[in-house]
């Protein structure tokens, strides 16, 4: 079984900006993408990408998920970027139309289309540290998924570290390459030293993120989980399972949640934690690691809250209950 996200289809949608307009997007190959070595992307990291999903549903049709808040969180992304702005319009296009050409491809539940819509900065200027890009690309890349959980699904292990923080505060609503890179040192730490699958970061005591998803702690009939700001990303999978949690009349609290307050809860029986993400879904969190002390989440290990969530989620991506949100765009 390849690794998550490593396979592609052999074409892809693109589009560039001259500094003045779009070009027509074009199906290219997607085994290559000639930049110029000073390309403002290569040293400034003008970059920003977005991971959604195309499910194949039991009478052959393929939905989209989500794919209008995942089109505006891109747009976003490029403007607080300062990279060139797009028509959402024509990004529609690009995606439905190369997975539309890919259909026959997209793989039956639980696996799925993964889409990768990318914006990054083109102009050949390594004067310009301080200036954004005038030109750039944007480009749709598809990767056939399997299942999430083929290995099994176990409970993860998180090291909280409450002195650093995933990325700059104001960057961390950007889902920017960038962000990425500044968590792997943490995280390769943390898995060498104490056998955690990721850092929670949670600087100052106050809990945010993962290096790659966000953090829910749901306690009996409670979900709480930092309200947004500019300081951590706005899962669309997140926004995703607290609207199901409040339809199943879960009580949702977007807020602030500290260290201290996680550590208490998670003793109690019945508490679970858990991963938002557009790969896995949700995933469990069993352990904590803190200062040198391991805390098991509940009975540490896979959540049947988590459980339950999750298969109202792929439920509706999977065609299997009714999408009373309006969640799914048809091709």
């Amino acid at each position: 079984m390849s690794a998550f996200g490593s396979v592609f289809m052999p074409e892809m949608a693109i589009s560039w900006f001259d500094g003045s307009q779009w070009s027509d997007a074009e199906v290219v190959s997607s085994n290559s993408l000639q930049l110029h070595p000073g390309a403002h992307v290569l040293h400034y990291s003008s970059t920003c990408f977005e991971g959604l999903k195309a499910f194949r549903h039991a009478d052959g049709s393929v939905k989209i998920f989500r794919m209008d808040k995942n089109i505006r969180r891109l747009a976003q992304s490029s403007e607080l970027l300062a990279l060139p702005a797009f028509d959402e319009a024509m990004l529609e296009s690009m995606i439905r139309d190369i997975v539309t050409r890919f259909k026959d491809e997209v793989p039956a539940p639980p696996g799925s289309m993964y889409i990768r819509p990318t914006h990054i900065g083109t102009e050949p200027a390594v004067g310009k540290a301080a200036v954004p890009s005038l030109t750039s690309c944007l480009y749709v890349l598809l990767s056939p998924v399997g299942d999430y959980f083929t290995g099994g699904d176990k409970a993860l292990r998180l090291l909280l570290d409450d002195e650093g923080m995933r990325c700059s505060p104001h960057m961390g609503v950007v889902k920017s390459g960038g962000n990425y890179a500044s968590a792997l040192q943490p995280i390769m730490k943390a898995r060498a030293e104490c056998q955690a699958d990721q850092v929670l970061f949670c600087p100052g005591g106050d809990v945010q993120e993962t290096g790659a998803a966000n953090f829910l702690l749901i306690d009996g009939n409670e979900i709480i989980t930092k309200a947004l700001d500019s300081s951590f990303l706005h899962g669309v999978t997140r926004d995703s399972i607290l609207t199901l949690a409040r339809d199943m009349g879960m009580d949702v609290q977007e807020r602030e949640l500290t260290v201290e307050e996680l550590l208490e809860r998670s003793a109690r029986p019945g508490c679970e934690a858990a991963l938002s993400g557009t790969a896995a879904v949700l995933t469990s969190v069993g352990t904590l690691i803190h200062k040198g002390q391991e805390y098991s989440v509940g009975n540490g290990g896979v959540g049947e809250t988590t459980l339950r969530l999750r298969r109202a989620l792929n439920d509706i991506q999977w065609g299997k209950a009714p999408d009373t949100h309006g969640w799914l765009t048809s091709l």
